[in-house]
């Protein structure tokens, strides 16, 4: 009697609050997106441990060192001030964690698509369905403009739409605080009622320049993750039929 191996990877695993999967990643993008933020390159490739602790150390360690003001003076060509503003007994910390993050990206990408390959030929079943106390998670089609629209209107929708709940949650409560920190409500309000100079004067740009680097990812990574479930719900489909739905005496060609 032929004996059929175990399964030995598998390219998703469905929980209550996510879907963990696998799928191929350009590594210099990934690398891109920890260089504009370390620990969103882990955070796209749904290894929160990591992705929490850098980000949570970039956080810190660059409000300390003033490397966001600093990196604003430069833009200004104020070169003197932004070696001023700049408190190098912090900022030795923070270019190892900082380099080490955009490397760790682009490595595991490239380990992560190999694994992937391989996965994907063992071509394992999907489940497609997780029932638990807290939460249903199912595979289905989503549309990527619908991710990308809730996340414009508010950071972590467009995550939750696509049941990235862990994900969502984080992004959504980090954006809040940054956003507080930065004055963010007040100077759009000043805005909107035509008080500019009141405007740049309450934003704190040292926390405001974090926004550019958090909507890019979040925008990038809804859309993504709408367009990989997809391919994942397919091939999930494809697996059934192919294993139920196929006459045994096919001859499957070589």
């Amino acid at each position: 009697m032929k004996l059929i191996p175990p399964v030995r990877r598998k390219r998703a695993h469905l929980s209550q609050f996510t879907t963990t999967h696998i799928h191929l990643r350009h590594p210099l993008v990934v690398a891109f997106f920890s260089f504009s933020f370390p620990g969103f390159g882990n955070l796209m490739k749904h290894r929160y441990a990591t992705a929490f602790i850098l980000i949570l150390w970039e956080l810190f360690i660059n409000t300390k060192a003033h490397v966001n003001t600093g990196i604003l003076y430069s833009l200004l060509g104020d070169f003197e001030k932004a070696k001023a503003v700049l408190d190098e007994r912090w900022l030795m910390f923070y270019v190892a964690i900082y380099i080490y993050g955009i490397w760790d990206s682009y490595r595991g990408s490239i380990d992560m698509n190999k694994l992937y390959l391989l996965a994907d030929r063992e071509d394992a079943p999907i489940p497609p369905i997780r029932i638990g106390v807290w939460d249903i998670n199912y595979l289905d089609k989503r549309e990527p403009w619908l991710a990308l629209a809730w996340s414009v209107l508010a950071p972590g929708l467009g995550h939750l739409y696509v049941h990235k709940v862990i994900t969502g949650l984080f992004v959504f409560a980090f954006t809040i605080i940054v956003s507080y920190f930065a004055h963010l409500p007040e100077a759009i309000i000043y805005t909107l009622t035509g008080q500019f100079d009141e405007a740049v004067r309450i934003l704190n740009m040292q926390w405001a320049l974090y926004l550019p680097s958090i909507y890019s990812f979040i925008f990038y990574d809804a859309y993504v993750s709408a367009v990989e479930y997809n391919k994942l719900f397919e091939k999930e489909l494809s697996n059934y039929l192919r294993r139920r739905c196929q006459p045994k005496q096919f001859p499957w060609p070589v």
